[in-house]
């Protein structure tokens, strides 16, 4: 195998993950309820910055990429832009206002550096709180051994 096509499909992985990628949140939905002619189609969900977060329970949730606000409770003839509008219209991308494929490059890698800001704060935070959590009875045992 080509190692430049591991390499970029190591890079796409990434993006995977963040699902910054419109085609890979087509892909993160597997149950979801409504047909693709339906005005809440997967394709629209994802267009509007959704991917999906369901289960089997509950197959209607979705979240964006971006803001992470999280929705449920879709109708077939809900409109993905108009909700996510509704619900997070601080949303840098629901702001845009437009479609991934017109994106122009600056508005791309501004939404590229909120997505990976975010999920860095995120991370972050889940360090020190696993870090805090782990260390605790340790801290416990030297302030004991001070007083």
């Amino acid at each position: 195998m080509d190692p430049t096509i591991l390499m970029d499909e190591t890079k796409l992985d990434t993006f995977r993950e963040l699902n910054l990628l419109e085609k890979h949140r087509v892909e993160s939905f597997k149950d979801w309820p409504f047909s693709a002619k339906s005005t809440c189609s997967i394709g629209k969900m994802a267009e509007a910055g959704f991917y999906w977060t369901g289960t089997k329970r509950e197959n209607d949730t979705a979240t964006c990429f971006v803001c992470a606000k999280t929705l449920d409770g879709w109708e077939s003839e809900d409109d993905p832009w108009k909700e996510h509008l509704k619900h997070a219209p601080q949303c840098e991308f629901i702001k845009l206002g437009c479609p991934e494929k017109d994106l122009t490059v600056e508005q791309f890698l501004k939404i590229f550096c909120t997505v990976v800001n975010s999920n860095i704060e995120k991370n972050i935070k889940q360090f020190k709180s696993k870090f805090v959590k782990d260390n605790e009875s340790k801290l416990d045992e030297f302030t004991h051994m001070l007083s």
